[in-house]
């Protein structure tokens, strides 16, 4: 909806296409995926990541190019405009514009493996099939936003040309900054927001904080996991270790009372949760794999380790404990 507002505030929005839009507005138009939902309900695609993600923006993508109208501009998202990039092509299009989440496709899938051959526990929700839609969007694009340097070296990397790419700035919204008032009792509070999966490098930060010495420490884990084996995963690590938790809902609260937040993602083309954390006061830890390692200065307001690095993410965590950053955040 970001992207929605910012074009709607420069008088230049005709439509809009979502799962969900804005009560009231007129522009926006409701898309529902029916086949998906009934498949995910009643068949085994709730079994198969991957086929789930893919059907549903295919799926998605079938019933915004059957709405069209003709426009001089059309804006899409990875995985799910093949079928809209070309239906609005035909309607005389102009200009194609890709916002790309995530790193290039190709780059995405090579670091999910690296997850699962090392963890196992679930699969990913990314298969070949929607790896070449995907770049198909790629090529018929005119241009494509990226909203890190990382994600835009991935591409370049992959053959991409620089003038298709664009940068695209994220804003992190004004409620997070830091709290006027921060805990007394000398726990040391480490903190994680975001989906609990391999790929996002949960078993590299269970592994850290199970080497941590465990008197005055807590882990938060704010979010919610996608398959039984994840489920089953933490489930055991939280019936064997008291100090850590997980819960739901807003993370504002966590991160203001949190001492560092941990991201130790396989692959991310910004994250925003490790930004929110920085608008909190709240130092970061993540991996070399996060596009929002750009906003790091290393010892000031966080570190950068190495992907998958247990050790080096314990260095970090033991350093920060014993000596906290007193930097301008």
């Amino acid at each position: 909806m970001e992207i929605v507002e910012n074009i709607r505030a420069t008088g230049s929005l005709a439509a809009y296409y979502g799962l969900a839009t804005r009560v009231g507005d007129n522009l926006g138009h409701p898309i529902t995926t029916p086949i998906t939902n009934a498949l995910r309900r009643f068949g085994s695609l709730r079994y198969l990541p991957s086929w789930n993600n893919h059907l549903a923006n295919d799926e998605f993508d079938q019933q915004v190019a059957a709405c069209l109208q003709p426009t001089d501009q059309f804006i899409g998202f990875v995985g799910g405009s093949l079928r809209s990039f070309r239906q609005i092509r035909k309607l005389g299009c102009q200009t194609l514009v890709l916002h790309a989440a995530n790193s290039h496709v190709e780059h995405v899938f090579r670091q999910h493996r690296k997850a699962i051959d090392r963890f196992g526990i679930e699969d990913t929700w990314l298969n070949q099939t929607q790896c070449q839609k995907t770049k198909r969007e790629y090529a018929l694009a005119d241009f494509i936003y990226v909203a890190s340097d990382y994600t835009r070296d991935t591409f370049l990397a992959e053959g991409v040309p620089l003038e298709k790419l664009k940068s695209w700035q994220l804003q992190i919204p004004s409620r997070f900054k830091p709290s006027l008032e921060r805990p007394t009792d000398q726990i040391f509070r480490i903190i994680y927001v975001g989906s609990l999966t391999v790929m996002k490098g949960i078993p590299v930060l269970m592994a850290a904080f199970a080497r941590l010495p465990q008197q005055q420490i807590e882990l938060t884990l704010v979010g919610g996991w996608a398959s039984p084996g994840m489920r089953r995963y933490v489930q055991a690590w939280l019936a064997r270790n008291p100090n850590i938790k997980i819960c739901s809902g807003d993370p504002l609260p966590y991160l203001q009372q949190a001492d560092v937040f941990v991201h130790p993602t396989y692959e991310d083309g910004f994250a925003y949760a490790p930004a929110e954390a920085l608008a909190c006061g709240v130092p970061v830890i993540v991996s070399e794999d996060t596009g929002m390692k750009s906003l790091v200065r290393e010892g000031i307001n966080g570190y950068v380790v190495a992907t998958g690095n247990v050790d080096a993410l314990v260095e970090k965590l033991l350093q920060l404990r014993n000596k906290p950053l007193a930097g301008n955040f």
